[in-house]
């Protein structure tokens, strides 16, 4: 018997698409369903998106294999714009995706309008922190609301209790965190032109800052004890994955993970971690623990300092004042494109030497190692190194290993 019960359901899990590819990442690895964005209206721009083929293709292939797609409409648009939504709308309820994500009033009544088929999600940029909010979207038309990050669970539980059950709830669970409240900011319109809320952020939260005193210019104090300034924006990034058991319980019904303008490798690794979290807990009986891989994997990825954000209250560990990189430990070697004759066929990625160690993640499963004892050429022939990116290699293996699964390499 699972410690879920008929009150507390498994959360759905909900990943980013950036683009084509990393949409089918998402989908071969596990997630229930994918938000992704066309070229307008979605709050990044810095993602490839989905032009119309592209989108028809990928709610094709999300449906083929029973995951849904959400479609961001989530910018604030100007005059010049919302002239424009109307079409995109329709074009969006035609290629059969299955809600839309808004935050802005006029946008939510031209989706009930033109896209009468899509459910109606509300953003997180509306900022949703109490049930009364909640539940004047859901009187609106809302199937579901994206609660905004600085909610603690207790206040999640009691907006849960107080609204309707056909509304859906969904919380951010992983990912980059946004200084500004419910990722509306407007640092980057003052100081670059970039407007963040029509998904043009420059990030200035990650830049390194200094104190200078007003009568003397060109004098730069250290506000912390660094000579290189400091970072007094940089938010660290969520992981809840180690409380998944707590987030079900507060009665969230989609759990999210941020990353539209992220790799395809960090979809892939992030979507198959959470998964296999969320497949742990429905089966475990009692005192749940996330399994430990999972939590390895999860620091295999390119990340920030990792913190729970708001939902144990006022956040203690919530920004990095050092820097504001990532923190890197493994790329990709390779993708795998195949398997026959006991050799596995690859894509290279990144050079690698004969006798290198991969740590191999397969979609859905728990990752493994690969040897690569022995390495072959496209021809057959046998080489000492793999030097060039997108060329064909061949590694010996005593069992297939599935198309898309990636070759890892730990950093020296």
């Amino acid at each position: 018997m699972s410690i879920l019960n008929d009150n507390i359901k498994t959360p759905e899990l909900l990943c980013p698409a950036g683009d084509i590819v990393r949409l089918k990442a998402a989908v071969d690895y596990g997630a229930d369903a994918v938000y992704l964005a066309g070229e307008e209206f979605g709050m990044r721009t810095a993602a490839a998106n989905f032009g119309e083929a592209d989108l028809i293709e990928g709610i094709k292939y999300a449906h083929e294999n029973g995951v849904k797609v959400h479609v961001t409409c989530n910018t604030i648009p100007h005059n010049d714009e919302i002239s424009r939504l109307p079409e995109f709308l329709e074009k969006v309820n035609a290629a059969g995706a299955d809600a839309v994500i808004a935050a802005d009033l006029g946008t939510i009544g031209m989706v009930k309008k033109y896209a009468p088929n899509c459910e109606l999600h509300i953003s997180v940029q509306s900022g949703i922190v109490n049930y009364e909010t909640a539940n004047a979207f859901y009187n609106m038309g809302a199937d579901r609301v994206v609660l905004a990050r600085e909610l603690s669970l207790e206040e999640i539980a009691e907006i849960r209790a107080k609204t309707p059950k056909k509304l859906q709830i969904e919380a951010f669970a992983h990912g980059a965190m946004c200084v500004s409240f419910s990722a509306r900011c407007l640092l980057s319109s003052y100081m670059t032109g970039r407007d963040s809320n029509r998904g043009d952020c420059a990030q200035p939260c990650r830049w390194s800052y200094s104190l200078m005193e007003e009568k003397r210019p060109g004098q730069y104090f250290d506000i912390t004890e660094t000579e290189k300034g400091t970072y007094i924006l940089n938010a660290n990034d969520m992981c809840m994955a180690p409380y998944l058991d707590k987030v079900a319980a507060a009665g969230i019904d989609s759990i999210k993970i941020e990353g539209r303008a992220k790799s395809h490798y960090y979809v892939a690794v992030t979507t198959n971690a959470y998964r296999g979290a969320l497949d742990s807990l429905k089966a475990c009986d009692d005192n749940w623990v996330l399994p430990e891989w999972v939590s390895e994997e999860l620091n295999k990825i390119s990340h920030r300092t990792y913190s729970t954000g708001f939902y144990f209250g006022r956040p203690e560990n919530s920004q990095t004042y050092q820097n504001a990189g990532y923190i890197r430990d493994y790329s990709v070697a390779a993708i795998v494109d195949g398997y026959s004759d006991g050799c596995i066929t690859a894509t290279v990625k990144n050079k690698f030497l004969l006798g290198q160690e991969f740590d191999c993640l397969e979609p859905k499963k728990k990752p493994f190692f690969i040897k690569a004892d022995r390495l072959y050429n496209a021809d057959g022939e046998p080489i000492e190194s793999a030097p060039h990116p997108m060329m064909t290699v061949k590694i010996p293996f005593e069992r297939p290993v599935k198309k898309g699964a990636l070759l890892r390499m730990k950093a020296e």
